[in-house]
């Protein structure tokens, strides 16, 4: 589905025009921690056996507590958020969904690929379901409660844990929301493929059974649980992300880049020509975000600890 999309990463495409080894990079175009979550020892039964229900009770309750979960709101787990995008259009009937640009392409291209009538600006009407990525990406927009007015509202909080205090899963479950949680993003594993939707149980079941049993891995279910159950690692995760973006703005800044917003994660900047910048990273081996629809926006995430001398030199 996703095949043909523009997104961040193409590292390998990167390498085989600029050259060198993929060692020698440093990926900024996507939005991922590049301090991981320490995945620690995984249990050899992780990898032999089918899932139990009690390894992805312990994942969902984990869960639960992470992101202080209403007892009324269930919550699936599923391989990637991509999975759960990509099946949420079949909840419904095909009808029109409200998806403002830019953001995130691949909900308009799941509720395509359903025969959706896709609303990139604010319709008259409010449309059947609305689509909101909180914080957006790239721009960083937050939504509030008032600018989710459809029926049904999808709530994408893929980069929301660097800021927990703006979820909206306090509003679960209000019977028309969705709310979905990416683990790849904050602790810095996009390879496990994690990622979670909460809602009301009856939406939520719809959701399983479109997903199919065992979807999560053993390993994903270890490492997952493990790093749900470790506030203290996510709370000193936002101390160094907060550091780390203001750092990076500074950098920027003495670019002339404009800041036009971003999450702790990822900073979005505005430059005469982005093409033109993204080649001249590229030429020090730093790999940056651009976007067909702006000839001035580029994205970047953040440096690894021993990869901001490489940064600084080639700005």
């Amino acid at each position: 589905m996703s095949k043909h999309r523009d997104h961040g990463g193409g590292l390998d495409a990167a390498i085989a025009r600029y050259g060198g080894e993929k060692a020698d990079w440093i990926d900024l175009s996507t939005g991922i921690n590049p301090t991981p979550y320490p995945i620690g020892k995984i249990p050899q039964s992780a990898w032999t056996l089918l899932p139990d229900a009690a390894a992805q009770d312990a994942l969902v309750q984990a869960a639960r507590t992470f992101w202080n979960v209403p007892k009324g709101a269930a919550i699936l787990a599923a391989p990637g958020a991509s999975s759960l995008i990509a099946r949420l259009p079949a909840l419904w009937p095909a009808g029109k969904v409200d998806i403002r640009t830019p953001t995130y392409n691949e909900h308009a291209g799941a509720f395509a690929a359903h025969r959706w009538q896709i609303c990139d600006q604010a319709p008259d009407q409010p449309a059947d379901v609305q689509v909101v990525v909180h914080p957006n990406n790239p721009t960083g927009r937050l939504w509030q409660a008032e600018d989710l007015i459809a029926p049904h509202v999808i709530i994408d909080e893929s980069f929301c844990d660097v800021m927990p205090e703006q979820t909206h899963i306090a509003r679960m479950p209000d019977g028309r929301t969705i709310v979905l949680k990416s683990f790849g993003k904050f602790w810095g594993l996009a390879g496990l493929r994690l990622g979670f939707a909460i809602g009301a149980p009856e939406l939520i079941d719809r959701l399983a059974a479109l997903i199919g049993p065992w979807a999560v891995s053993g390993p994903a279910l270890s490492i997952g649980t493990a790093a749900l159950n470790d506030p203290d690692w996510a709370e000193q995760q936002r101390i160094q992300l907060r550091e780390s973006s203001a750092k990076l703005d500074r950098l920027m800044q003495n670019t002339g880049a404009e800041l036009m917003g971003g999450t702790p994660l990822f900073r979005l900047y505005k430059l005469a020509n982005a093409r033109a910048f993204q080649d001249r990273l590229a030429q020090g081996h730093v790999w940056s975000r651009i976007f067909p629809y702006s000839d001035t926006w580029v994205r970047l995430g953040l440096p690894p600890e021993d990869g901001w001398d490489q940064l600084e030199a080639v700005l």
